[in-house]
Formats: structure tokens, sequence, C-alpha cells
């Protein structure tokens, strides 16, 4: 960028031709099957991510490939199956890079080094069961990622609600900014949880259930419809996206 404005104040390039060459430098194009977004990082503070499961195992190779060359910030590869994983990291695992995955939560981040910063706020992130906490481990993933520290308490739902309260108790206490609540079944979790905080709520259903809530879209359904302000709900089961909201509302002071 600063060598293209230099060449603009010279009299090298004229406006349009900057404006051209400033656009294709924000792009990173692999092979006509990926057009990275390399400049989100700056503008947002979260890396590029990409979403792999319906993705052929040869383009998602060639995509983290390229992008390792092209690019010293951090690769984030959601919804990665252990087995593709464990291919990628015979594939790739040769190089100086480091592959961070988390086998539970099915993500994986690729990075360069491994920085140690001051926790730039703190998020809450809990599930009403055990069958949830894939989920969460998504956001919390991605919540450190962007710089948070996460304070986790898994199981906590509202068949037994006794279970909650001390620990909202806690992270109010430690002065979380958001709390990201996981829940499958009748979902009921986060309408609890927003009526005790005063900071906002995303909510996440998630595909545990049977019957007509098999899927997760009775969770959906009844997130979308509560009585309880200040909550956001983000797509069944998108740990990720509610971990980047809660970056969002961090990064917005």
């Amino acid at each position: 960028m600063k060598d293209i404005l230099e060449r603009l104040v010279n009299g090298e390039l004229d406006v349009d031709e900057a404006e051209h060459l400033l656009k294709a430098d924000n792009i990173l194009e692999f092979d006509d099957i990926v057009k990275f977004d390399i400049k989100r990082n700056e503008r947002t503070g979260f890396p590029e991510a990409v979403f792999s499961p319906s993705k052929d195992y040869e383009d998602l190779i060639t995509i983290i490939r390229n992008y390792l060359k092209k690019s010293d910030k951090d690769l984030i590869i959601t919804k990665l199956s252990n087995e593709r994983y464990e291919k990628i990291l015979s594939d790739l695992g040769g190089d100086s890079h480091i592959f961070d995955y988390n086998k539970r939560a099915q993500i994986l981040v690729i990075r360069k080094e491994i920085t140690e910063k001051e926790p730039i706020a703190k998020i809450g992130i809990i599930t009403a069961g055990t069958s949830d906490i894939n989920i969460a481990e998504e956001a919390r993933v991605i919540v450190e990622e962007g710089g948070c520290e996460a304070i986790t308490s898994y199981d906590i739902g509202v068949a037994g609600i006794h279970r909650l309260f001390p620990q909202i108790a806690h992270m109010v206490k430690e002065g979380v900014r958001a709390f990201i609540v996981c829940a499958g079944m009748e979902g009921a979790l986060p309408s609890v949880v927003a009526g005790l905080v005063d900071v906002p709520v995303i909510a996440v259903p998630t595909s545990v259930g049977y019957g007509v809530g098999e899927g997760g879209r009775v969770a959906l359904d009844a997130m979308l419809q509560s009585c309880a302000p200040g909550i956001a709900v983000v797509n069944i089961d998108n740990g990720f996206g509610a971990g980047v909201f809660a970056l969002t509302i961090v990064n917005s002071d």
C-alpha cells in the first residue's frame, strides 16, 4: 500500500490506476478456486477462516499451502474432521508452522508462532448439556484467537438449574463482556441467562435433541422467540459465528 501511494504522489500512477492496484492488493487468489480477503485482520481484528466440509480435499490443501506461502497471519479451518486433519498434518506438517487442532471442536488454527498477550476482555461460555460442548469449544477457540480470555462452565442447563447460578455469579464477578450460551433440546438456557445478567447474551442452538427437537430447529425457534431482552441468536451449531460476534462486541468500544 505504501509503495502504491508513493507512486501516486510521484506522478507514476493516476488515481484510477492506484485504486485498482489497492483493490487487487486486498485479495489473494489461488488457482481460481478461492479469493482471500487478506486485509480482514486489519479491519476486524480477526484472521481469515475457511469452512472445510464441502470443499474437495485437493482444493483445501491448495488453499492452505498457498495461504501459508503468501501471508504471515493465522489461518483457521472450521468443521474439520480428525481424519482430514491427520492428512493435512501429513502433507504440510513438515514446515515451520504450528498446527493447533481442537478435536472436540473440529477446528484447526495454523500459526507461524505463538505469542503471549494480555487478554483484551473476558467472555463467558456456558452449555446446557455435555452434548453441547463441541459447539462451545468452537466458540472458545475463536474467542481466544481474537485475544480474549474465555471463562467456561459446561453442563449447567435448566434440568438442574441450581448448578447455573453460582457459575453465572462467578462470571459476572470476573467482568465478562458477553455470554455465549449453547443449548439444544428446548433451548431454554439463553433466556434464563439473559434474565439474570446486564451484558449481551449470544444464543447458540445446537443440533441436540430427538423427536420434534431433532436437528436443533426447536431450540432455534425458542431462542428467537425469547421474552428476555438482550439476546442475539446465531444459526444452529454456529459456534464460530458466536465467537466472532462476541469479539465484535468487545472491539466495538
